[in-house]
């Protein structure tokens, strides 16, 4: 990491504090192409960190004692030092009591991770089938690997044991998510222009291809409720898919250029898109209307601009746990931190050659990947208005839809809308 400029309307920006960073190790002869951290995960219950370190090699840790370890050592930390530090696994009795480190090898360069937890209540969609190889228990972990030949390895994360091997896509697994429902249905987006729903449960049966994108598909969100798939790809349209009927609602028109990462704010109301057009753009998914965007060059790009090569490709985004803060990475070297209710970023961070970002389970803490190391900052902390938690606490109850037609003053509507 390096000093970074900043524009005019960010001179006044606070610096992100700096938690720690894993380093991964390397050697004289170390080829720096292949070592691209694609990807970052956290567990769902917070209790494991994976990351991509290039190659073939994925790295789990649990959090816990790894933020021990930074507060330990102070904030440098070679992801191969930390290994001596933590327990390792000499059998499967107590795994689930006390986390182990594991370093998988996938066989393949890895681009995409994402872990799934079992609910056993939400059975397999396969009815028809009464045997299954795999009987998925309440505390359950999973990590899925998606790899450069199209392969997707499925892991147990208490033991670091290959599970399922699904082969059905022809190109590059560019993204994975699990639907949050503990259903441990899959979905895999691919550069062979798919998506493919798969079903954990059922043995990894592969149950739907989703066909609509003519490139490149980069990255998919499941929305909070696993009702609404999101998609993106290598062009200016943001897809949302019906999981229950596995069919395209709708298209998000406005970007100006490809697509590569998405991702749904914790109540499902609003939804976050990344793009090469200089731009994250802040959705209502269930209208399409653009609520915010978030510019990353100032002056704004014109189109034809922004349609094109350019320094400030937005290469990830991710919505943190309170609702109010969206995490942005761009090629000009930094990390940003917004409110979604202000113009510029309240925090920045730099970073070099920065790939992927996401928040901690607990929004405390943002993750983000380089060529095969992760650096973590302290996230911006706010206590939420009583306001923003009744807005986001209604949708656990009514959609958007519902919530428009509800007999209170317009402007109230507005508000819980997130159109004020």
């Amino acid at each position: 990491m390096a000093s970074f400029p900043l524009s005019v309307n960010e001179k006044l920006i606070a610096r992100s504090r700096t938690v720690g960073e894993l380093l991964a190790p390397t050697s004289p002869f170390d080829k720096k192409c292949g070592r691209e951290n694609w990807t970052v995960a956290f567990a769902p219950d917070g209790s494991y960190f994976a990351w991509s370190q290039g190659h073939r090699i994925v790295k789990l840790v649990p959090w816990a004692q790894c933020l021990n370890n930074f507060l330990l050592h102070g904030t440098k930390n070679a992801a191969n030092s930390v290994s001596t530090r933590l327990p390792r696994q000499n059998s499967d009795s107590g795994q689930k009591n006390k986390p182990c480190e594991h370093i998988i090898d996938c066989g393949d360069i890895v681009w995409s991770l994402a872990f799934g937890s079992s609910v056993p209540e939400k059975q397999s969609r396969c009815v028809n089938i009464e045997w299954h190889r795999f009987k998925f228990g309440q505390d359950q972990l999973l990590l899925a690997t998606g790899l450069n030949n199209g392969r997707i390895k499925i892991w147990d994360v208490y033991t670091g044991k290959l599970l399922l091997n699904l082969m059905d896509h022809t190109e590059v697994v560019r993204d994975l998510t699990f639907a949050p429902d503990g259903s441990l249905i899959l979905v895999s987006a691919s550069r062979d222009k798919t998506l493919r729903v798969w079903d954990l449960k059922d043995d990894g049966n592969m149950m739907k291809v989703l066909r609509g994108h003519q490139n490149w598909v980069y990255g998919c969100a499941f929305s909070p409720d696993s009702s609404i798939l999101c998609s993106v790809g290598a062009s200016k349209a943001v897809f949302l898919w019906d999981m229950d009927k596995y069919s395209m609602i709708r298209k998000l028109e406005g970007h100006h250029n490809d697509v590569v990462a998405c991702e749904f704010s914790p109540d499902g109301a609003l939804l976050a898109t990344a793009s090469y057009d200089t731009r994250v753009y802040v959705w209502d998914p269930h209208t399409g209307v653009i609520l915010m965007e978030f510019g990353h060059l100032f002056p704004p790009p014109t189109p034809i601009f922004a349609g094109g090569a350019n320094d400030r490709w937005v290469r990830s985004v991710s919505f943190s746990h309170d609702g109010l803060h969206i995490a942005s990475l761009a090629d000009d070297k930094m990390v940003r931190f917004w409110r979604i209710d202000e113009e510029y970023p309240v925090q920045v961070a730099p970073l070099n050659n920065g790939l992927c970002c996401t928040f901690s389970t607990d929004g405390s803490v943002l993750a983000a990947g380089q060529d095969g190391s992760v650096y973590f900052w302290a996230t911006p902390r706010q206590v939420s208005s009583l306001q923003h938690l009744c807005r986001m606490a209604i949708r656990r109850v009514m959609p958007t839809n519902q919530v428009k037609n509800l007999p209170i003053p317009s402007k109230v509507v507005e508000f819980l809308c997130y159109q004020i």
